[in-house]
Formats: C-alpha cells, sequence, structure tokens
C-alpha cells in the first residue's frame, strides 16, 4: 500500500500512476453483476485518475441548472490549470486508507465516501473562488451541501491529506485554515461567533484530530498535534499536543507526542476527579 508521507503527488509521479494502476486492478477483482457496470463507469472507461475524478465530480454535481457534462468540463479545467489539486484528492485518498479501518481499498474512497467527494469539490470551488468567479463555486458549495451534507466555504483553505470521517454535518466556515495531516470526524463545526465579518474562524493546524460532534468558534487556532474530544464547545486557543474535552472545553491529561490525525486515537488520557 502507498504511504499518504510525501512531499509532492505530481501528476507525472511515478506514485500517481502506481496509485491509478492499483485502483484499476482493485475494480477488476470484483465480479458482482450489479456492480461491475459502476466500476466500468468510474475506474476502468478512464486513462487516468484525473480524469476519472473529473468524471465522478461532474456526475455526482450535476444538476438542471448546470448539467453533468459541463460540470466535468469545468473540473477538467480547473485541474489544468492548477495540477495540484489533483495531486491534494490522491493524497486525500491515501490517507483515508491509511486511518479508516473501514476503508478497505482505494476504490472505495473514490467511488463511495462522500467526505472525500466534499472535500474535492471544494478543491475545485476554491479554485473557482480564487478565479473570481465566485457565483459559481457558491453553486458549487450549495450543491456539496445538499449533496454530501458538508459545507465547506469556498474560500476556506485546506491542506492535503484531510480526512472528513463520515462528512455528515460538517461545516467549514470563510476563513478557516485546515493545515495538512487533519482528521476532523462527523457534526464537526468550525465557525465564528456571530456577525462579524473578517477573520473570525478557527486555525486548524498540522495533525489535530476533531472528534465527532465538536464545535470550534471564533477566530482561535487549535495547535499541531492537538486532540479535540467529541461533543466538546471549544472558544479558546488549544496548545499544540494538547487534549481538550467538555462544555467548554478544558485541558486534560499531560501533554502528549505524536499526531493523532494520523493514528484516529480518540481516547482520552486519564483524568483526576476531586469530589
Amino acid at each position: 500500500m502507498l504511504s499518504s508521507h510525501f512531499d509532492e503527488f505530481s501528476l507525472c509521479s511515478p506514485k500517481l500512476e502506481l496509485l491509478w494502476q492499483e485502483m484499476v486492478e482493485q475494480a477488476c477483482v470484483c465480479h458482482d453483476p450489479l456492480v461491475r457496470g459502476l466500476l466500468a463507469t468510474g475506474i476502468r472507461s478512464h486513462a487516468d485518475f484525473a480524469s476519472a475524478l473529473a468524471a465522478l465530480l461532474g456526475r455526482k454535481l450535476g444538476d438542471r441548472s448546470v448539467a453533468a457534462d459541463a460540470l466535468a468540463e469545468l473540473v477538467k479545467e480547473s485541474f489544468d490549470a492548477q495540477p495540484e489539486i489533483v495531486c491534494a484528492a490522491a493524497a486525500d485518498m491515501v490517507a483515508i486508507r491509511e486511518r479508516d479501518p473501514a476503508c478497505p481499498d482505494y476504490v472505495t474512497p473514490f467511488l463511495f465516501f462522500k467526505g472525500f467527494h466534499a472535500v474535492q469539490s471544494y478543491r475545485v470551488a476554491h479554485w473557482l473562488w480564487r478565479a473570481g468567479r465566485r457565483h459559481l463555486a457558491l453553486h458549487l458549495q450549495s450543491r456539496g451541501s445538499e449533496l454530501f451534507g458538508v459545507d465547506i466555504h469556498p474560500a476556506a483553505r485546506l491542506g492535503r491529506r484531510i480526512l472528513f470521517d463520515h462528512g455528515t454535518g460538517i461545516v467549514v466556515g470563510e476563513t478557516s485554515i485546515i493545515e495538512d495531516d487533519v482528521s476532523i470526524l462527523q457534526e464537526v463545526t468550525l465557525g465564528g461567533t456571530g456577525k462579524h465579518s473578517g477573520d473570525r474562524h478557527p486555525k486548524v493546524r498540522r495533525g489535530v484530530l476533531i472528534g465527532a460532534g465538536a464545535k470550534v468558534l471564533g477566530n482561535i487556532e487549535v495547535g499541531e498535534g492537538a486532540k479535540i474530544g467529541a461533543g466538546s464547545i471549544v472558544l479558546e486557543s488549544v496548545p499544540p499536543f494538547t487534549t481538550v474535552v467538555g462544555n467548554p472545553a478544558r485541558k486534560v491529561g499531560t501533554r502528549h507526542s505524536g499526531m493523532p490525525a494520523l493514528s484516529m486515537d480518540q481516547m482520552l488520557p486519564p483524568i483526576d476527579y476531586i469530589i
């Protein structure tokens, strides 16, 4: 299995070609007659990873107002203009395979994981936003929210090797930053604290793990390697390599080492209770 720990995953990289070859081989293994057509349409009929991803996003995001074929061409345009989008998508998929025990191969997240689909839709919308095509970017945001239950503002900034586990109910506000190697579970909000404009959303640094249902609010920083427990309400910055939990979130245990996002260790350190 390929490792996600790389600096560059370029379009001409042997790693990307190896990844695509492995996906095609995995698609050929399935003999279920009801799934063979899906695998052919989604993977085997395409020449490479980029063309398959463009077709997938076109089919997913297309509707009566913007046809699937037109959207697929738009996605290809974004890939041609910014090849890093394809590289980031491949890196995301490898990260999912490494971190999610429910993911047996690369075909599974590519075809079936809406968290992956939502992040790749965002990447195209972000390219449109930066290119000044903001209404179209907001259309993709709206479609992603409708289809996947994930709402990522196209102006937000996401790094590589991002895992949105399950995806349902994740909200990422306009001025949010999510750095590389971050894992976020369902029903997480990176939001503001009111109607103020400007820089008002969280900055999530490398290696952070955010548990299900957590709400991180305001222009605060979640430091590198931090862990936020499920259901927590975080209103203040979290120091690096620190675990916080509760409402409002408070530090528990001692400073840890390693990156919780990579290990997906959601357990909390021992807590001493004083009654």
